[in-house]
């Protein structure tokens, strides 16, 4: 069972400031050390201060935060909602050209013991895990919504922006520099809390982004639980997490690519690489990048491509045989074995590389193919490979069986905002 519960928000003091678009940035774990920057010299009271703060010598960033946080309340920077609510969500965004609009809510999600109603689709990193549990530790609070995507059989968000949001005024109306509106309202409406309430219930529900959040507001209220003894209730506000649910309309919920740029350890030659992978691919070289790009997406609606780029030259690897997989990753399902992430990390990455996929001083990641074009060309102990989306039926699947992605599989797009509602556990 999925349940959510309404909650009063801490949210930027509007009677402060005026426009918070300033205010707000994205989640963590798409942030850079160049945006990071960016957001911190937007002003001191960017929400990155809290969220993602800087790793300066003899200070514990975590503290920082915790104290933060604390000034920003006494000082009403974040002040608290008045009354229960869900915060009904609209981002407004380009793709390809069509202007697209994703519906959804933002409420509190109760942490279930081992529950089959909610399905994670990715591996984490223990380093990642590390980071979030010891801010949550010192801030006492959700900071960004974990992303939840459900098939929304009873059509609640749509009928909710149809009745109640469509002619009503946002509270919060904010473009980001990637220009997607944001906009959101509070739902007080005991008759519509409950209808979203009840109707979640029914619903199965995947974390789409936050997968590290979502374990580590487990494995912290299970030390908050610990710490009470006998006197756990189970509904402490602990036992909730902050979480963002929107459908699996493929119409508006956008997965793009996400890419891998990996470095060498010693240069290596093209030609004796390309034999190489010819041993599981069908190889061709594509001179011009737009038709390139052009012919890996329509390769993979009906066949298993990869992209590469190294030498200033883009070449097109079509699997040859998906049985091979068979035998190499016997122990697991055929959704898993089929997926391109696997393919690549399997045959290329292990075999042919011989490094770990999961390796985070050979393999970054990127959804922008141009900034990995160029990092190749500025050095030649790099190649980058590139991926066509994963689709939202093969995420399920695989979540469905038991199973979980490997890191950084799935980019959706656009990203739920951090800074827009916080939820707070408690006193300090």
């Amino acid at each position: 069972m999925t349940k959510i519960k309404p909650f009063k928000a801490y949210i930027y003091n509007q009677e402060r400031f005026k426009d918070i678009s300033g205010l707000v940035c994205p989640p963590y774990d798409v942030i850079s050390s160049l945006e990071q920057d960016y957001y911190y010299e937007l002003g001191p009271y960017n929400f990155i201060h809290l969220l993602l703060g800087k790793d300066i010598p003899n200070q514990d960033k975590y503290e920082q935060a915790g104290s933060l946080l604390k000034k920003w309340l006494k000082d009403k920077v974040l002040i608290q909602d008045n009354d229960p609510a869900i915060y009904f969500y609209s981002q407004e965004y380009n793709l390809k050209g069509e202007r697209k609009t994703r519906l959804g809510f933002i409420s509190l999600l109760k942490l279930p013991d081992n529950d089959p109603s909610v399905f994670g689709h990715e591996n984490t990193r223990a380093e990642a895990k590390e980071d979030r549990l010891r801010l949550i530790r010192k801030v006492n609070a959700n900071l960004s919504p974990i992303f939840m995507v459900s098939k929304d059989t009873k059509r609640i968000i749509q009928r909710i922006y149809e009745q109640y949001i469509r002619d009503a005024q946002a509270f919060i109306d904010l473009t980001d520099k990637e220009k997607t509106r944001h906009q959101l309202w509070r739902v007080t409406s005991l008759e519509v809390l409950n209808m979203v309430e009840f109707g979640m219930q029914k619903e199965v529900a995947f974390i789409a982004d936050g997968h590290h959040r979502y374990e580590v507001s487990s494995i912290y209220r299970d030390e908050m639980m610990k710490g009470l003894g006998k006197q756990f209730t189970g509904e402490e506000s602990f036992n909730y997490t902050l979480a963002y649910f929107t459908n699996t309309d493929s119409r508006a919920l956008a997965i793009l690519r996400i890419h891998r740029l990996f470095k060498l350890d010693k240069t290596i030659d093209l030609d004796e690489l390309l034999i190489k992978i010819r041993k599981y691919f069908d190889v061709e070289e594509i001179k011009d990048k737009t038709r390139f790009f052009f012919l890996m997406e329509k390769g993979g609606c009906s066949e298993h491509v990869l992209g590469m780029y190294k030498n200033k030259g883009f070449w097109l690897l079509r699997l040859k045989n998906i049985k091979l997989l068979d035998k190499i990753l016997s122990d697991k399902p055929k959704e898993y074995r089929t997926l391109d992430v696997v393919i690549l990390n399997r045959l290329i990455f292990e075999d042919i590389l011989g490094s770990n996929f999961d390796s985070k001083e050979n393999i970054t990641f990127s959804p922008d193919a141009q900034d990995l074009i160029k990092s190749v060309d500025k050095n030649n102990l790099s190649i980058a490979f590139f991926l066509n989306p994963v689709k939202m039926q093969q995420i399920t699947e695989v979540a469905l069986k038991g199973n979980k992605m490997p890191p950084k599989s799935t980019y959706f797009f656009p990203k739920v905002l951090s800074g827009l509602v916080v939820n707070k556990h408690g006193e300090f």
